[in-house]
C-alpha cells in the first residue's frame, strides 16, 4: 500500500494522463473518451507501482505483460507509455493517423511497450491465458495482467477463458475488469445484465477482489494480494466512473466512443489542471 506522498504522486500522474488523453482525442477527432479517462488511475498504479517493466529493456524476457483487451481504450495506454518513457511525447499528436505507431487499437510493437495487438472484444483474456500457461510451464516468474471492459463480458469467449484459467491454476494471471457499467449501446445492466458478477466469477473458481478503481491504495493492495494467491487466478472487479475527471462525460454512455469538441476539451483541461494543482498543494 503506498505511503501518503507516493499516493499523491500517483494521483497526480493519473490527472496528467487524463490531460494527455483529452489532447490526443481532440487532435485525432476520433477515439474513445469514457473508458480511457476512467482507467487512468489503474494505469498510473500499474505502470508506476506494480508492473515490472522498463523502457530501457523493453524486450526483457522477465518483464510483466499487460494485455489491453478492450483495445479501444488505448489512448490511456499510449499516454501512460509516454509518461513511462517508452514513447516520445510528440507521437501523442499522431493518434489514429496513417503510419503512426499509435493506432486506434493497440498494434504490437515491443520497443514502445505494446506487447500484444488487441481490439476484437472478448479475445484478450484467451491470449492472456495462453501466455500465462506458457510462463507457468517454463517456470518463469513474470506475471500477466489482462484488462477487459465489462460490456466485453457479454462475449462467449470470455467465459471459455474464465473456465480455462482456474482449471490450469494460472496463479500468474491477474484479470482486471473495468466495471464502469456502460457500453456503446447504453448501460450494461439494461443491454445484457452481468450481475451477480462476483458470484459468477467465484463459481468459476477465481479469487475475486472488488475495489474502487479510482482509489490508489485499493488498486495497489489488490494487485499485491493477487501475487500472494498461489492456487488460482485472481479477478479484480474495479468499479470505475466512465469519463472520470470530466464532469460533462462522467457516467454517460454516450461518451463511450465520442471525442470532445474544442470547447469541451478546453473546459476539461481547465478542470484537470485545477485538480492537479489541488493535489500538488497537498504535498505542502
Amino acid at each position: 500500500m503506498p505511503q501518503d506522498k507516493q499516493r499523491l504522486e500517483l494521483e497526480e500522474v493519473a490527472v496528467q494522463l487524463r490531460q494527455d488523453v483529452i489532447k490526443m482525442l481532440l487532435a485525432a477527432g476520433s477515439g474513445h473518451s469514457a473508458s480511457s479517462l476512467g482507467l487512468a488511475d489503474i494505469f498510473a498504479a500499474l505502470y508506476f507501482s506494480v508492473l515490472n517493466v522498463d523502457p530501457k529493456t523493453p524486450d526483457d524476457p522477465g518483464r510483466d505483460r499487460l494485455i489491453l483487451s478492450n483495445g479501444h481504450a488505448c489512448p490511456i495506454l499510449y499516454a501512460t507509455l509516454v509518461k513511462k518513457g517508452f514513447i516520445q511525447k510528440p507521437y501523442l499528436k499522431t493518434l489514429r493517423r496513417l503510419d503512426s505507431p499509435l493506432q486506434g487499437h493497440p498494434h504490437i510493437d515491443i520497443n514502445i511497450g505494446v506487447d500484444f495487438s488487441s481490439g476484437p472484444l472478448g479475445q484478450g483474456l484467451s491470449l492472456a491465458c495462453g501466455i500465462a500457461l506458457a510462463g507457468k510451464l517454463d517456470k518463469k516468474l513474470y506475471r500477466i495482467y489482462c484488462i477487459t471492459g465489462d460490456g466485453e463480458l457479454q462475449e462467449g469467449a470470455i467465459w471459455e477463458s474464465a473456465m480455462f484459467a482456474p482449471n490450469h491454476n494460472l496463479q500468474n494471471l491477474t484479470w482486471i475488469i473495468d466495471r464502469n457499467n456502460i457500453q456503446i449501446d447504453g448501460y450494461t445492466e439494461q443491454v445484457m445484465p452481468l450481475e451477480p458478477l462476483r458470484d459468477k466469477l467465484e463459481a468459476f473458481n477465481w479469487h475475486v477482489i472488488e475495489i474502487n478503481g479510482h482509489n490508489m491504495d485499493e488498486i495497489i493492495s489488490a494487485c499485491n494480494m493477487a501475487k500472494s494467491i498461489y492456487e488460482r487466478p485472481t479477478a479484480i472487479i474495479a468499479h470505475t466512473i466512465p469519463g472520470k475527471g470530466v464532469p460533462e462525460m462522467e457516467y454517460k454512455f454516450e461518451w463511450h466512443g465520442k471525442t470532445p469538441s474544442k470547447e469541451v476539451a478546453q473546459k476539461a483541461l481547465k478542470s484537470l489542471r485545477t485538480l492537479e494543482g489541488q493535489i500538488e498543494s497537498d504535498y505542502d
